[in-house]
């Protein structure tokens, strides 16, 4: 395997991807979708050989792919191809007293760098978007879905090739050897960014060794707050939802904070709630807590990590506190910027929250679930940035792109 050789193809069509127009990008994403559809029995029979080595386990969610999940790809695929083009976009324009035309315009951002774990339909949101972007992909996935990122990287490149776009757009790294993530992070030259999507470890480790400009994504303690003026069912729902819809994702709670005024009536219908749920939720609370929820089969005392653990399981720690401030100084201390909520009839109390948290994506009266780039209108997502700079929570399109200053004269010279 020669990294730097496939760096090397990747920056030299991502000159060419760059020049594509609308239709020729969205010719060749329909044929993505069309080949996923067509390819499925053979992609479902390379995804099953990483579920069997996985195992099972929460986890195992995030690498399995069925009929339905792959249906599910291809139909995001053709969102993707309806949204409107930002390469070229005028960000804005204006003219100078000396006669100067200067526009600022958007463009790719060139060669990015793709490192993720089990979640085989990265392989196909990354692509897809990099491309619409006009950028050039370097796709390094994680050893549990090997088989599964193989055949989909052929597919999108069979695609691209058969579209008459280069095919070196997207470049697989065929490795499970973390090393060669390493050799890439490492390298100077010929890659714009690297966006990790994965797990905390997974992260770290890219912003730890990157010489290359990373955009942060993906790790959260995600936590929901239920004020003392609410409407009861409405927040036992909320809460359900924003658990157990898919534990294994980023987006999903794992941490609720009760104000004390409202323990007593609401905890006990949320307890009656989550025994209707199957796997039945772990609950890690202290005894002021725990009082409210019996009989519950899944209570355990409160570990000294637990509000500092995202759990990606069917796990969750719950704690009461005094009001809306206590709650915000939790949020501040335990919280990695990610999605946080607050369910509340008390419109003052959600304007509050609202503008005090600080995270890439904050709710009121709504399940955390929703922090996703295909339910935020933007098509699918590459990742759920929880940094400031550049991208900030669910991000495609644009996120894929910077701008540059043209200017346009007739002549002039500066005095």
């Amino acid at each position: 395997m020669n990294i730097q050789s496939q760096i090397e193809k990747a920056g030299k069509a991502s000159r060419s991807v760059a020049l594509l127009t609308a239709d020729q990008k969205n010719r060749a994403l329909k044929q993505i979708a069309a080949l996923l559809t067509k390819q499925s029995k053979e992609i479902l029979k390379e995804n099953a050989k990483d579920v069997r080595l996985a195992g099972k386990g929460p986890k195992t969610d995030r690498l399995m792919l069925n009929a339905e999940r792959i249906k599910g790809i291809a139909a995001e695929t053709l969102n993707v191809a309806r949204l409107s083009d930002s390469v070229g976009q005028v960000i804005d324009k204006r003219v100078r007293p000396n006669g100067l035309v200067i526009t600022r315009v958007r463009v790719p951002l060139g060669v990015i760098a793709m490192i993720y774990e089990a979640r085989p339909n990265v392989t196909v949101d990354a692509s897809v978007l990099c491309l619409k972007s006009g950028n050039a992909v370097i796709l390094k996935g994680g050893s549990d879905a090997i088989n599964t990122n193989r055949i989909l990287a052929k597919i999108i490149r069979q695609a691209l090739k058969e579209s008459e776009i280069d095919p070196e757009a997207v470049q697989f790294i065929d490795s499970t050897d973390r090393s060669v993530t390493e050799q890439l992070l490492k390298t100077k030259q010929g890659i714009d960014c690297a966006i990790p999507r994965g797990g905390k470890g997974l992260i770290d480790f890219v912003t730890e060794n990157s010489r290359i400009p990373v955009i942060v994504t993906g790790a959260s303690v995600v936590h929901v707050y239920v004020d003392k003026k609410v409407d009861i069912k409405k927040a036992v729902n909320i809460v359900v939802n924003a658990k157990t819809r898919r534990v294994s994702i980023c987006n999903a709670m794992d941490v609720l904070l009760v104000h004390k005024a409202i323990a007593s009536k609401f905890l006990p219908k949320l307890s009656a709630a989550l025994k209707e749920k199957q796997p039945l939720v772990e609950i890690h609370a202290d005894k002021a807590v725990q009082k409210f929820l019996a009989p519950y089969s899944k209570l355990r005392t409160l570990g000294s990590v637990d509000f500092d653990t995202e759990f990606l399981d069917y796990k969750m720690s719950i704690k009461l506190v005094g009001g809306l401030d206590e709650a915000l100084e939790h949020i501040a201390a335990h919280s990695l910027k990610h999605s946080e909520a607050i369910v509340t009839e008390d419109k003052k109390a959600a304007e509050k929250f609202l503008q005090s948290v600080d995270a890439a994506c904050v709710y009121h009266n709504a399940s955390t679930q929703f922090s996703d780039g295909a339910q935020f209108g933007l098509g699918a997502e590459i990742g759920i940035s929880t940094q400031k700079l550049h991208a900030r929570g669910p991000f495609a399109l644009e996120g894929l792109t910077t701008y540059k200053w043209v200017v346009r004269g007739k002549g002039q010279v500066r005095p």
